[in-house]
């Protein structure tokens, strides 16, 4: 049972993750989703910031989650 919670804990924080990556892209140019967006990089401010420390919460929670389950499932 709680390799299952795990499991579904996983998937919430992958998607979760995903979207706040993509939340992330800077600029409006199709380069801009590839990196090339040709702006200067100030520091994060606000909203901007905010989403990066989920994001990096969200990565850890999801690294825990396949480590624990693995753990559990042997």
């Amino acid at each position: 049972m709680s390799d299952n919670i795990f499991g579904i804990v996983t998937i919430i924080t992958g998607a979760l993750m995903t979207l706040a990556i993509l939340l992330q892209s800077r600029g409006a140019s199709l380069g801009a989703g590839f990196g090339s967006s040709g702006e200067l990089f100030t520091t994060r401010r606000g909203v901007d910031k905010n989403l990066f420390e989920v994001t990096i919460v969200l990565a850890v929670v999801f690294v825990g989650s396949l480590v624990i389950s693995l753990i559990v499932a042997k």
